[in-house]
């Protein structure tokens, strides 16, 4: 291995071709820098043998640091991806919650409405019928589902409301 003032002397005077070559590695101007700087620091630490060429060695330093950084990348990627997907999933879980919560609410509050306004309501809001399949269904006139429906909506807000401190 050189010597340290040499090792500097010989980084001094490569430096723009391994800068050059980190960028065109990188393609960042910003991640050629670091690169360089990476290598400069691990050059400086073990050295340049002497035999062979001293700019190969710096460019096979450079290549090599960087398939690490893309490896250590790729790795950070896999973890940030994992946290995001606990983090989806726990905020998937919390809707599942929440929306049992709210379903628990509204069949409370239909259960509180008369039986005739929770017999229409399920039937069309539920069941999917119209007014008119309702009314033959029950055997009523189509205006007594429609205001049935109306005042069952009414109450179900009304209290669903009143639930979660709201004004209707």
């Amino acid at each position: 291995m050189q010597k340290s003032e040499q090792i500097k002397e010989i980084v001094v005077e490569e430096l723009p071709r391994l800068r050059r070559f980190a960028y065109s590695l990188t393609g960042s101007k910003a991640d050629a820098d670091d690169l360089t700087q990476n290598v400069v620091i691990r050059l400086l630490k073990a050295g340049i043998p002497e035999e062979g060429s001293a700019i190969a060695w710096m460019l096979r330093i450079c290549k090599n640091c960087w398939i690490d950084e893309i490896r250590s990348r790729s790795v950070r990627s896999k973890a940030v991806d994992a946290i995001r997907y606990d983090a989806d999933s726990a905020n998937a879980t919390d809707m599942q919650v929440t929306n049992q919560l709210d379903t628990q609410r509204v069949i409370e509050a239909m259960i509180n409405l008369s039986e005739n306004q929770r017999i229409v309501l399920s039937m069309v809001a539920i069941e999917g019928m119209s007014y008119g399949e309702a009314a033959e269904v029950l055997e009523v006139p189509i205006g007594t589902i429609m205001s049935r429906v109306a005042r069952a909506r009414a109450n179900l807000q009304k209290s669903l409301c009143s639930a979660s401190g709201e004004m209707a």
